[in-house]
């Protein structure tokens, strides 16, 4: 029987984030504790929900501070009715079953040029693909994101089902982070 975790309830501000590059259309929310130590994880999290009692899907990023945001599109602030400085009711719930990752295509190149890498991937977990990927693309530079490639290709080629040395939350390399709220 599959036990299904109760939602979590609460209100959090829909901020705007300080440095949202050229797309300034989205938002995000910052998870209270209590809510975010409900879920399975400390990393990337799927979670099902409603906003304003808009139904949504999304997936959760670390804060680097053992909790979790979630980022909130123009599409569905409009939905859920809210603005930048609102208060918005959520409840979620992670996913019965956290859905494949996108595979970035220079990971899928390289994982296509070494089939021993390929076959261990194959045979990883969900998570683990996502903890892989999410280690690859938190890389800030062109070189160590082609470097990461590298090292997850020999890694998985050796038999390595997880990616070592990656802290997935960001509390102790502080590697992840919630954006920073604009005034």
């Amino acid at each position: 029987m599959n036990h299904v975790e109760p939602a979590s309830r609460f209100e959090a501000k829909l901020l705007r984030p300080a440095k949202s590059g050229s797309d300034a259309s989205w938002a995000f929310v910052v998870l209270p504790k209590h809510a975010s130590e409900k879920l399975p994880r400390r990393g990337r999290t799927t979670v099902e929900g409603t906003i304003n009692g808009f139904r949504f899907q999304a997936t959760l990023e670390p804060d680097g501070q053992l909790s979790h945001w979630l980022q909130v599109g123009r599409e569905l602030q409009e939905a859920a009715g809210a603005d930048v400085g609102d208060m918005v009711a959520l409840e979620i719930r992670p996913v019965e079953k956290e859905p494949e990752p996108e595979i970035p295509a220079d990971l899928q190149e390289a994982l296509a040029a070494a089939p021993e890498a390929s076959a261990v991937w194959d045979a990883t977990t969900t998570i683990a693909r996502l903890d892989w990927i999410h280690w690859i693309t938190s890389a800030k530079q062109s070189k160590t994101r082609a470097k990461r490639i590298g090292d997850a290709c020999d890694m998985l080629a050796s038999g390595k089902k997880r990616v070592c040395c990656f802290d997935q939350s960001g509390y102790y390399s502080k590697a992840f982070r919630a954006p920073e709220a604009a005034d």
